[in-house]
């Protein structure tokens, strides 16, 4: 499934139009953005939790010289998934 996909399905889901299904979902990844940027989680019970982590510096290798690089420490976004969405899927 692709944005327009889920567009499609919200818009089914919620009895709006596409362009109205459209503003909601990226409304929707606005606000998980935004979040995150600031530093909070987003918890949606039954479905999930984003966060962010933090990853350390660390040293790695180029696969095809074997030189050796730095990679620079990074923040990542994360999702672990809830109960109700783990359930739902079996």
């Amino acid at each position: 499934m692709n944005k327009n996909d889920l567009v499609t399905a919200v818009a089914g889901a919620a009895g709006l139009s596409k362009a109205d299904a459209a503003k909601a979902v990226d409304g929707v990844f606005e606000a998980i953005t935004s979040a995150l940027k600031g530093g909070d989680e987003v918890r949606l019970v039954g479905f999930g939790t984003f966060a962010v982590a933090s990853r350390a510096a660390s040293e790695g290798r180029n696969p095809r010289t074997g030189e050796k690089i730095k990679i620079p420490a990074s923040k990542q976004p994360k999702f672990k998934a809830g109960k109700g969405l783990k359930d739902g899927i079996q």
